[in-house]
């Protein structure tokens, strides 16, 4: 079974791979956590929900809102759906129910599967559902009407057969998290999932016999493609800082995993409880924390509890862009082994094979054509931009996003802008520097949040730090104000003291700060809980 490999897609229904996987390897387990089921298991339940999902009217082309706690139920739901043809909308409930149901209810949506607690945003939100013809639940229905997922198992069922799927069809809609707006829904067509699958086994090395510990649903799902198990979490995959890491480590050890794939936010969380408790994770051989720029400490701390063989890759990218970018920690930490480093931002490594990463001139504006970008030599900062095929093209449901699109006339394709400043060196790595629209300018010129936030954080109390703006009345300019968080336990009497030596840290780096403000728990992102809400801060700050 060493280095076994099932037969490799590079088109067609993504659920084809599932399939591929239980007929070489029927017994082998495609979940082993929180309950174990095979690949032929695994299918059998796929040609039940098809069956089931085919009786009710689902077909090629309807949108399925799909709110289901990540689980095997919810894996096997979503490779039925897109057996069919059909296409899973995939939205963060983490965002609040509010801000969730504005989001969908700007597309045409067909089919609604939630569990009964979901359905109940119908009685709130009449308005999100106005368009939605049928309704399942995966538990009792609360209303009476609608249909049951334990419907779908009556009669007799067979084999299913996928519909056929062209690399430019609609497969899949993701929401961006709303952690820099409004959530935006993301068209993936099918040539996109597939790249993202040969990405992570060509990029990453993902094999058949490797088990991954899951915490983020998009990952658990593209390498079952490969042939993975599964190792469901014991944590609210919504609500990360809820995460007790025990768990995870038990998870982890049981198991024997080997994958793991999570936050910066959730790798502190295990880092410090895995050396407090002295515990190594031998299983390991390959980690991904995404979400969030990832400092030298956490890389140094979490490898403590790995072997030597064992990676830790920090790929960059976005819901739109997914990755585009990546390095292991091994070449970070010689880089990262000069303090100074962190002057120029973080580096998110090397452009992946086959896609283009470009760093233009910081315009505020639209700019239509790629013409009208001017790209910057090495060592500039500016804006990314990135086109390739794990590069989405196109948004649905909203108006007015051409801002986030370049249209490349010549190759007939567009870049994207991922919102985010860099500048690459001139070995070709792209350094980090911040959100474009959180960089402060002030009268004495730029401040990046990313290598501003740097000299802080190395302070010793300091658990993390936030550069905003106040607009100065009547100019175009802002003055720098920097947030602190405290590491826990400090004593909040330091609080002079500590901020006397922040002014002597932004005096000997020349950094023209002199305001902290101090913030018990800085508001972040509900899906990775590693991006700061500066904009929340400011307004707080304003106050």
């Amino acid at each position: 079974m060493k280095n076994r490999t099932h037969k490799q897609l590079n088109t067609g229904n993504l659920s084809d791979y599932i399939f591929s996987i239980a007929e070489q390897y029927p017994d082998k387990p495609a979940v082993i956590h929180p309950y174990t089921i095979s690949y032929k298991e695994f299918q059998t339940e796929i040609d039940c929900f098809v069956h089931g999902l085919n009786r009710i009217g689902l077909k090629k082309g309807h949108k399925v809102l799909l709110l289901v706690k990540p689980s095997p139920q919810m894996f096997i739901l979503t490779f039925s759906i897109i057996r069919i043809g059909a296409i899973p909308v995939m939205i963060d409930p983490g965002m609040g129910p509010k801000a969730m149901t504005r989001a969908f209810s700007k597309l045409q949506i067909d089919f609604f599967i939630g569990e009964p607690i979901a359905h109940i945003l119908r009685i709130i939100y009449p308005g999100a559902f106005k368009n939605i013809t049928t309704y399942v639940t995966t538990g009792r229905s609360l209303f009476g009407y609608g249909h049951s997922l334990s419907s779908f198992r009556s009669g007799e069922w067979k084999e299913s057969h996928s519909v056929a799927s062209k690399p430019t069809d609609e497969a899949a809609i993701f929401f961006t998290s709303g952690s820099t707006g409004p959530a935006k829904a993301v068209l993936y067509r099918n040539s996109m999932l597939h790249a993202q699958i040969d990405t992570l086994r060509d990029h990453f090395k993902y094999s058949a016999d490797e088990i991954d510990c899951c915490t983020f649903p998009l990952i658990g799902l593209l390498v079952m493609c490969l042939g993975l198990s599964v190792v469901f979490a014991d944590m609210n995959m919504t609500k990360p800082a809820e995460l007790k890491p025990e768990k995870l480590i038990r998870n982890i050890q049981n198991y024997k995993c080997s994958h793991l794939f999570c936050s910066p936010m959730v790798l502190r969380k295990l880092a410090e409880y895995g050396k407090k408790h002295k515990i190594k994770l031998p299983s390991i051989k390959r980690v991904m924390t995404a979400g969030a720029a990832v400092p030298a400490s956490l890389l140094q701390d979490f490898r403590e509890l790995l072997l030597d063989d064992a990676k830790i890759h920090t790929p960059y990218g976005a819901t739109e862009a997914l990755p585009v970018s990546d390095m292991n920690d091994r070449e970070l930490l010689e880089l990262y082994s000069d303090p100074e480093v962190f002057n120029e931002g973080v580096c998110i490594g090397y452009p992946i094979e086959g896609t283009e990463m470009k760093i233009i001139k910081i315009n505020d504006h639209e700019i239509p054509v790629f013409e009208d970008a001017t790209e910057l030599p090495d060592n500039e900062v500016g804006e990314i931009i990135v086109k390739g095929p794990v590069v989405t093209q196109e948004y649905l449901g909203m108006k007015n996003l051409h801002y986030s699109k370049i249209w490349d006339q010549e190759n007939n394709i567009y870049w994207h802008r991922m919102g985010d400043l860099a500048r690459k060196d001139n070995k070709g790595r792209i350094w980090f520097y911040g959100r474009k629209s959180q960089r402060v300018q002030t009268r004495d010129g730029i401040l990046y949040t990313i290598p501003v936030e740097a000299f802080f954080n190395a302070h010793p109390k300091v658990r993390r730090s936030a550069l905003i703006g106040i607009a100065e009345g009547g100019t175009e300019f802002n003055v720098p104000v920097i947030c602190i968080q405290m590491e826990e336990g400090v004593n909040k009497n330091k609080k002079r003291q500590i901020t006397q030596e922040l002014l002597e840290i932004a005096k000997n780096r020349d950094i023209a700060v002199k305001t902290f403000l101090f913030y018990k728990d800085f508001p972040v992102d509900p899906r990775h809980n590693a991006k700061i809400f500066r904009e929340k801060l400011t307004k707080w700050a304003q106050k």
